[in-house]
């Protein structure tokens, strides 16, 4: 891969036109893995250019021959799994377990973009007046670009670009410049799948290259996955600039505790959630809800699940949670930690001091959270579990609906009428039952609302379809030869 890294333009590995760089760190030794070049506009215009010019011919290309290079690269990937984890793990921290499932995951997209000959299939309807016929096609739309966070490496790109393509769309992708290394593989395999030049391109880059990309006029749809901030920031440029926008922002996922849900199994699904990933991640729990006599049950079992936390790096096989990202996160995670205590939260154990050259925080839970505070509303994005006690349900679910945003929650309980009530009054889109991280599969579609989405369509499963394509129609009458009598052309001799 070289020292510093390469763009993927037209079908070719190529130097970006941007001399500034940014160091790659391996977050759990501090090694310098690379340099990411931070591409400006004119790299961005040039991969737009390729990809609109690909895009006549591979949008004639039948729907079955398109996902023919995806079904090759769904091979290579899984024959790479091991390898591409590695990177995972290099770059951004998270254990070997966790990593291969960030490519697992996506290699589940790349499955079911395969479909797309039948999730684009269009509609019909014979005689909507006499002699009549109306068909609604669904037609791709041009060029697309995302822009990509750092926690899901390898996941989150096969979000979107394998849908787009398969509906055939033409793609720049833009990944996060923390960890490139990832998308580099991916991309030399993707290289080898058959792709015709510019159909999917990628430009290395950071504030400069997203605005480009929000700025083009031959960009139809922008996806975004990162902090609510960003996302507003690209919703509102992008949809300004007539594009479609599809923008997931941050979370403050709340999980609730019934007095009668299984102790053990709950609490370690919950704390799971917490940690995993070192808590970077969209889905995670922050705030732990015990109903009651649940709390006092579920503080004593977080403590027990908490002291198994193994701190180290991802590729030791005895680690399960590794560093977070960035010195400056770390620095952002145990700055709100503290002010957390300073706002009255009692902390059981404190992840502040733990040691290692790299960037970790360990395992860190505080307790009397009162709503209003920084902990209870604030995505902390690191290792540090919440909790809070409730008397009620309905009083957790006010708790919920009461936060700015709406990623996701769960409840825990054996009692299926509680569950249903609790589904049913919620408003975060994604909801789980006994679930610690409820994350729709590939073929289903994913997203919050209010602060944590931003847009009209959320993304994969069937919404990817709807994205990436538009509903056109045609109302068709034929006359027979010779005659002013209206037929159907499936009743013409």
């Amino acid at each position: 891969m070289g020292k510093s890294l390469n763009n993927y333009l037209n079908g070719s590995f190529t130097p970006s036109i941007g001399q500034e760089t940014l160091d790659i760190v391996n977050p759990s030794t501090l090694e310098t893995l690379g340099q990411t070049p931070l591409g400006t506009i004119e790299d961005v215009d040039k991969a737009v250019e390729y990809a609109k010019a690909a895009f006549f011919s591979w949008s004639q290309v039948p729907a079955i021959d398109r996902v023919q290079p995806l079904f090759k690269l769904k091979m290579l990937l899984q024959d790479s799994v091991d390898e591409i984890a590695t990177l995972i793990v290099k770059e951004h921290g998270k254990t070997f377990r966790e990593a291969k499932g960030d490519i697992l995951r996506g290699i589940q997209m790349v499955d079911v973009a395969c479909g797309m000959p039948n999730l684009m299939m269009g509609e019909s309807l014979q005689n909507i007046a006499p002699g009549i016929d109306c068909n609604t096609i669904r037609r791709s739309l041009g060029v697309f670009a995302g822009i990509t966070p750092f926690n899901f490496p390898a996941m989150v790109p096969f979000w979107f670009w394998p849908f787009a393509v398969a509906a055939g769309n033409t793609y720049v992708l833009k990944p996060s410049e923390r960890v490139p290394l990832t998308q580099m593989k991916i991309f030399e395999l993707i290289s080898k799948c058959g792709f015709p030049d510019g159909v999917i391109n990628m430009v290395h880059g950071g504030k400069e290259v997203v605005n480009a990309l929000l700025d083009h006029e031959d960009i139809a749809g922008i996806s975004f996955v990162g902090s609510t901030p960003v996302a507003k920031h690209v919703y509102t440029r992008g949809s300004a600039n007539g594009k479609r926008v599809q923008a997931l922002g941050g979370a403050k996922n709340y999980m609730v505790m019934l007095p009668d849900a299984p102790v053990e199994q709950a609490v370690r699904a919950m704390v799971d959630s917490c940690y995993g990933c070192a808590g970077e991640r969209c889905l995670a729990a922050s705030v732990l809800v015990g109903v009651g006599e649940a709390y006092h049950k579920m503080k004593k079992q977080v403590l027990i699940e908490v002291a198994k936390v193994v701190v180290g790096d991802g590729l030791d096989p005895k680690t399960t949670l590794g560093p977070v990202i960035s010195k400056e996160a770390k620095e952002r995670i145990i700055s709100d930690i503290t002010t957390a205590i300073e706002q009255g939260a009692e902390i059981l154990v404190d992840g502040r001091e733990q040691t290692g050259e790299g960037y970790f925080v360990g395992p860190t839970v505080l307790d009397n959270i009162k709503t209003g505070t920084l902990m209870a509303d604030k995505e902390i994005f690191g290792p540090v579990i919440g909790l809070m006690q409730v008397k009620t349900m309905d009083e957790a679910i006010d708790l919920i609906n009461g936060s700015n945003y709406a990623n996701t929650t769960s409840i825990f309980t054996t009692n299926g009428g509680a569950a249903r009530d609790f589904i049913n009054k919620v408003t975060p889109s994604m909801v789980g039952v006994n679930l610690g991280v409820p994350a729709p599969m590939a073929f289903f579609s994913f997203g919050g609302s209010k602060d944590s989405f931003f847009g009209d369509i959320k993304v994969h499963g069937a919404s990817s379809v709807e994205f990436f394509t538009e509903k056109h129609t045609a109302m068709i009458r034929w006359y027979q030869e010779g005659s002013n009598e209206v037929v159907s052309p499936l009743w013409k001799d």
